[in-house]
């Protein structure tokens, strides 16, 4: 028998003043609650309580222990009660991982629109190009960008949504150097491709009406490793780039940028949201993560609307 158990059993004793009356309040047989107080006392090496036949008394030992045990279980009470509530009211600190763009763009609003329905929710929401160790960095919940289905990695996954990007320049520079209408027009222009470990450098797929079509290009003297940084460039006009709808869309109805080849976008990306497990998950992972499942697809679905993206396998 565990020392926990030995305690409580003592302390139950101890209220009761009897080994028959604490064995039923605890459903345990007296020859139980007998040896848990023998098991105990020999560990301890003390004498903990006169028995006699009809009378149990602490003794000084007893009284002194006695009062160390209730503290000792009233905190593990307290430690179980807070581990049990954990699972059922969403509460404390939630970490979570994104990708730059995606993360300013979608996990950003939602993680606002979330903690109005859970205040008691502090988010901590980072975002960066790398992708993280869920584990070993501490991440409650990672939004992740993939081109295929992700590698098996222990970890629980759920498809969000697609994310296209779309080709985009600044009227100057179209009107300096032509606007092209085919996929293969596009040789001659200064092409910008974001640094990533997701895209090639030197080419773009385009899905349009023709189906797929790949385009290969020299780098241009000019890179960047965020989508923001891309998107600045190429409202100072340095050349043709691909940006995520939501970026787009905002500089296309600026009208700070043009999208070039409009029956076009580049191959998309799957949103995926990972955590590390389905079991015993804490209520405000469990419902972040429902709550994204929910937000994310729509605002997804509502910028694809937006510039007229078909579907297309």
């Amino acid at each position: 028998m565990d020392t926990l158990q030995m305690m409580r059993i003592f302390v139950r004793i101890a209220e009761e003043g009897s080994f028959t009356a604490a064995a039923r309040r605890l459903d345990i047989t007296n020859g139980n609650a007998s040896r848990a107080i023998t098991q105990l006392e020999t560990h301890l090496r003390t004498r903990l309580l006169n028995r006699s036949t009809r009378h149990v008394a602490l003794t000084e030992a007893g009284k002194r222990y006695l009062v160390r045990c209730e503290r000792v279980l009233a905190y593990i009470d307290e430690a179980e009660a807070e581990a049990a509530d954990a699972q059922a009211r969403p509460s404390g600190k939630l970490q979570v991982h994104a990708t730059s763009s995606f993360g300013q763009t979608y996990v950003l609003p939602a993680v606002l629109r979330y903690r109005e329905r859970n205040p008691s929710v502090a988010v901590e929401l980072t975002l960066s190009q790398h992708v993280p160790d869920i584990l070993d960095e501490g991440y409650d919940v990672s939004l992740q960008l993939s081109m295929s289905d992700l590698p098996d990695s222990g970890l629980v996954s759920h498809r969000l949504g697609d994310v296209h990007s779309v080709l985009c320049a600044a009227p100057a520079y179209l009107r300096q150097r032509g606007t092209p209408r085919a996929v293969q027009e596009l040789r001659g222009h200064a092409c910008l491709q974001i640094v990533s470990s997701i895209f090639a450098r030197d080419r773009w797929h385009l899905d349009g009406p023709d189906g797929r079509e790949m385009f290969e290009f020299a780098p241009a003297d000019f890179q960047v490793n965020t989508i923001d940084a891309l998107a600045v460039a190429l409202r100072e006009g340095v050349g043709i780039g691909a940006l995520p709808m939501a970026t787009a869309l905002s500089a296309l109805r600026s009208g700070e940028l043009v999208r070039v080849l409009p029956d076009y976008q580049l191959q998309k990306l799957t949103a995926y949201v990972l955590y590390a497990s389905r079991q015993y998950l804490d209520a405000k992972i469990r419902t972040f993560v429902d709550f994204l499942r929910e937000f994310v697809p729509q605002a997804l679905m509502a910028d694809k609307a937006a510039l007229r993206i078909p579907d297309r396998p």
